[in-house]
């Protein structure tokens, strides 16, 4: 057990080491100049850009900001703000538990929509039940979280005035966004669930459980339901990164302060070290995350603990 974990944490370094350095490429190469969004050209000789340029680095090669970027985050630097000069890993921190909240609410909603209406779906197959929640299935997993959210706010807040759309204090502000997000991984999860169930219910073991007597509900629910809910857990794990990623379109159409707002605005002005440090503070959060799924594995499954034993 202790090996498995090992190995995984060592790859998981490796994760968050390919994904630093694949963003400092990409970012490297967009075009624009952050210069030109930080202060007004008309305004400052060509010989007082180029030592504001100087200043920040950016006029340096490539490699020389990529080494001088890869050490200070070693050292758990992740730089200053290019625009307004803030330290980039404490306004990350600051502005994290709101996004944490929103992830871990839409999280809640994910699994006891996608768990509940994926066993319901599997037990009364090709049912009335069934059918309902294969749509609302396809609908979270078609449906753009932008477009969604609006919906969500024209019904609820518009036109029933039951919650507000907009802000990130209280609970009834966080009401909307996490159905939003939520909503889009049920989606998956109802199919997951359900596909998994359907494949246990098929299984030889199930006919001996009924056959020794069992109640149809301890065969259900001890038994389907435990063997189905390895494959919904990988996917919950996976669907934390999406709803991370989903939280920069969530946090933008309903005006919540997060580090989704942060990355959008740092992007527009591209402020490099504050997407770099979003983008790598979220990978090594997207990584404990998942590692965590795997441990979680042994605890569902006696059998993947005796594999990794």
């Amino acid at each position: 057990m202790a090996k498995a974990v090992a190995i995984r944490l060592l790859s998981s370094l490796l994760v968050i080491a390919g994904s630093s350095i694949l963003v400092f490429c990409v970012l490297y190469v967009l075009p624009g100049d952050v210069v030109m969004n930080i202060v007004d050209p008309s305004a400052m000789s060509p010989e007082a850009l180029a030592n504001l340029r100087h200043q920040l680095g950016v006029d340096r090669p490539f490699y020389e900001q990529f080494l001088s970027y890869f050490q200070n985050v070693l050292r758990g630097d992740f730089g200053h703000s290019l625009v307004n000069s803030e330290p980039v890993l404490p306004k990350i921190i600051a502005h994290f538990p709101a996004t944490l909240a929103l992830t871990t609410a839409a999280s809640v909603v994910a699994v006891a929509v996608g768990v509940l209406l994926g066993v319901l779906s599997a037990i009364h197959r090709n049912k009335a039940i069934d059918i309902v929640a294969r749509i609302i299935g396809l609908f979270g997993i078609s449906m753009p979280t932008f477009w969604s959210g609006i919906l969500l706010i024209l019904i609820f807040s518009v036109s029933l005035g039951w919650l507000p759309a907009m802000g990130s204090d209280g609970l009834a502000t966080l009401v909307l966004p996490a159905l939003t997000l939520g909503l889009l991984g049920a989606g998956f999860i109802v199919r997951m669930v359900r596909n998994s169930m359907l494949e246990v219910l098929g299984e030889p073991f199930m006919t001996t459980l009924r056959a020794k007597g069992l109640l149809e509900r301890a065969v259900m629910y001890r038994h389907a339901l435990r063997n189905a809910l390895i494959p919904a857990v990988t996917m919950m794990g996976i669907l934390i990164g999406e709803m991370l990623a989903g939280a920069v379109v969530i946090e933008t159409v309903f005006s919540r302060q997060g580090i989704g707002r942060i990355i959008s605005d740092a992007i527009m002005t591209k402020d490099l070290p504050v997407v770099q440090g979003v983008v790598l503070f979220t990978a090594i959060v997207y990584v404990v995350v998942n590692v965590l799924v795997d441990v979680s594995y042994s605890y569902i499954d006696p059998r993947v603990r005796r594999l990794q034993s």
